[in-house]
């Protein structure tokens, strides 16, 4: 497949990296030449450094036999132009990166489709629906949603006085509650572990669980967690991603927002219904315990600057919040966000980024899923034609060692599958897999 991506940032680079596993040939295009100097020493990816939106540019490289291609620059006006010109030279299939949130009303899309566009994504607006999905689940580090909420994949640190620590997987069958539960991914030491039977979980594993919707908050059991109630949330920072997380909030809970400009935060005041907008310096602690930071359950740090957001949160956990979410635009910090201390880490452009991989996919793809510090996603398959998927159980499947099949989704109902399982013709199927999987899984779906 051939896939040409204009704009080598993080959303970019991250986008070429996850390709470049799987032997698709890629073209990377960025106007500065010391960026794609660094991807070029990282990834084996072609790369032309030049203006997305000229013809020329396009035309070199290769555009006309793109079978994608991505705007994904920091300007959305580059990424309309260039996505446009794409379609005209060619390219089978276009995806632009946005900001405007009106752009991705339901309504307004089809304009977008009409000019050529087939996707537009927006970085902020999806990142601000996996906090909210945080806040929801606030026990949980990670929370992934299929169908919606009919599978749930949620992930948790454990410590030394959880029940299944030093315990083999197949030591917990006899538990009833494991028929509707499951253990589909372990990090320990930043590797990522599929469990099988004989895994052994231990202390200060990093443990993701697939659950039906009933059964999450028998995982909160299971594990002895506390259950908090979130009703308080202090946000600071106070640009685009902030404004939409706030937004998102302001419906369902208490929603303080602390920003160090004030013209900004008039902007903000101006556009929030529910949302207390407050002038201050978020990097002095004593004034966001002025505003209420000990009275809040829940802390997220929005802020342009990395560092920050993880300092402030670190402090808001020492203050007794007990949610604390920072935002980190650098991606080194992600491999480390189950054991730097914050509950968890966000990254705008790689959540758009594993939004757009789905479209990559081979089969019918309906949802992929990053997670964080992870070298592993989960693709949400389904089942279009009667083929060897169909005809044997998961067992003689010769499923890759480096996957899982998770979960199921038939209609209304949902299993947690065991290795005698049948899949069936329009089965959805969840399924978690480690980069060295995912030709294997395309050949298996396809």
């Amino acid at each position: 497949m051939n896939i040409v991506i204009a704009g080598a940032g993080d959303m970019g680079y991250h986008l070429a990296e996850q390709l470049s596993y799987e032997n698709q040939d890629i073209v990377l295009i960025d106007l500065d030449k010391d960026v794609l100097d660094n991807v070029s020493s990282h990834l084996d990816v072609m790369t032309i450094l030049g203006d997305a939106t000229t013809l020329e540019i396009l035309k070199n490289a290769n555009v006309r036999q793109a079978n994608m291609f991505m705007a994904v620059t920091t300007s959305e006006k580059t990424n309309i132009v260039a996505a446009l010109l794409a379609k005209q030279l060619g390219a089978k299939r276009v995806i632009a990166r946005v900001r405007n949130h009106d752009y991705l009303k339901p309504e307004h899309e089809q304009y977008f489709k009409n000019l050529g566009i087939d996707n537009i994504i927006s970085p902020g607006m999806l990142c601000s629906d996996e906090i909210y999905r945080m806040i929801k689940n606030s026990t949980f580090t990670d929370v992934f949603e299929f169908e919606g909420g009919k599978l749930n994949v949620v992930g948790l640190t454990l410590d030394q006085y959880c029940t299944l620590v030093n315990k083999k997987i197949s030591d917990m069958k006899d538990n009833p509650i494991f028929e509707d539960i499951k253990i589909i991914a372990i990090v320990r030491d930043q590797m990522t572990i599929i469990p099988r039977g004989n895994t052994i979980i231990r202390n200060n594993d990093h443990v993701f669980f697939i659950s039906n919707k009933k059964a999450v908050s028998s995982i909160v059991d299971l594990l002895g967690q506390q259950k908090v109630g979130i009703k308080n949330v202090m946000i600071i920072g106070g640009d685009d991603l902030a404004f939409t997380t706030a937004l998102k909030l302001e419906n369902e809970y208490r929603v303080t927002l602390v920003h160090k400009d004030k013209e900004r935060c008039k902007w903000l005041s101006e556009r929030l219904n529910d949302t207390l907008v407050i002038n201050g310096d978020y990097k002095n602690i004593e004034i966001l315990i002025e505003e209420g930071l000990e009275e809040m359950e829940a802390f997220i740090s929005l802020t342009d600057s990395s560092e920050t957001n993880i300092i402030t949160s670190l402090s808001a956990k020492n203050h007794g919040v007990y949610k604390a979410i920072a935002h980190v635009d650098t991606r080194e910090y992600i491999h480390i966000s189950h054991s730097i201390g914050v509950d968890s880490l966000i990254n705008k452009k790689l959540v758009a980024a594993n939004q757009v991989t789905r479209f990559l996919r081979k089969g019918k793809v309906e949802a992929v899923s990053g997670i964080y510090g992870v070298d592993a996603e989960i693709i949400q398959y389904v089942i279009t034609k009667n083929n060897r998927v169909t005809k044997k159980p998961l067992k003689d499947l010769h499923f890759p060692e480096t996957a899982i099949v998770a979960g199921v989704i038939r209609g209304e109902e949902v299993f947690i599958p065991d290795g005698d399982f049948v899949l069936q013709m329009d089965d959805k199927v969840i399924v978690l897999a480690l980069p060295a999987a995912k030709n294997s899984l395309e050949k298996l779906f396809h």
